[in-house]
């Protein structure tokens, strides 16, 4: 199983009842051998230049774990689905998420060090007053 993740515009009427067409998506992935391991709703967004007559879209991100067949069988579905204006689908970079992830969390460790030395200087020059 490959990770994927799709970026999914839907028209923007479709905003108030967002439900049905995001069940229709969710079963098109799942009908193609894919799981959907992540959603992530961004909401109505201004487009960048117009698509379809539409100058805004609503978002939709899904982090998929799908076999390499099912993502051709899923785009041609895409390609026919009318509530779906424009999709994206790629590969992360695992390792470079993994590498970006260390680095924050050794941020976060040297920062809160230099808290805690902060703290402690704070506290010797209290007393010495």
């Amino acid at each position: 199983m490959n990770v994927y993740e799709i970026a999914v515009l839907f028209h923007p009427d479709l905003e108030i009842d967002l439900s049905k067409p995001q069940a229709k998506v969710e079963k098109i992935i799942s009908d193609n051998g894919g799981k959907i391991t992540k959603t992530d709703n961004w909401g109505k967004k201004k487009l960048a230049y117009p698509i379809a007559k539409q100058e805004q879209a609503v978002y939709v991100f899904y982090t998929v774990e799908m076999p390499g067949e099912g993502v051709k069988k899923v785009e041609a579905t895409f390609n026919i689905t009318d509530e779906i204006i424009r999709y994206l689908i790629t590969r992360p970079d695992l390792k470079a998420i993994a590498k970006a992830e260390a680095l924050k969390a050794e941020k976060a460790e040297k920062a809160q060090a230099r808290g805690e030395k902060a703290d402690d200087t704070k506290t010797e020059t209290t007393e010495n007053e």
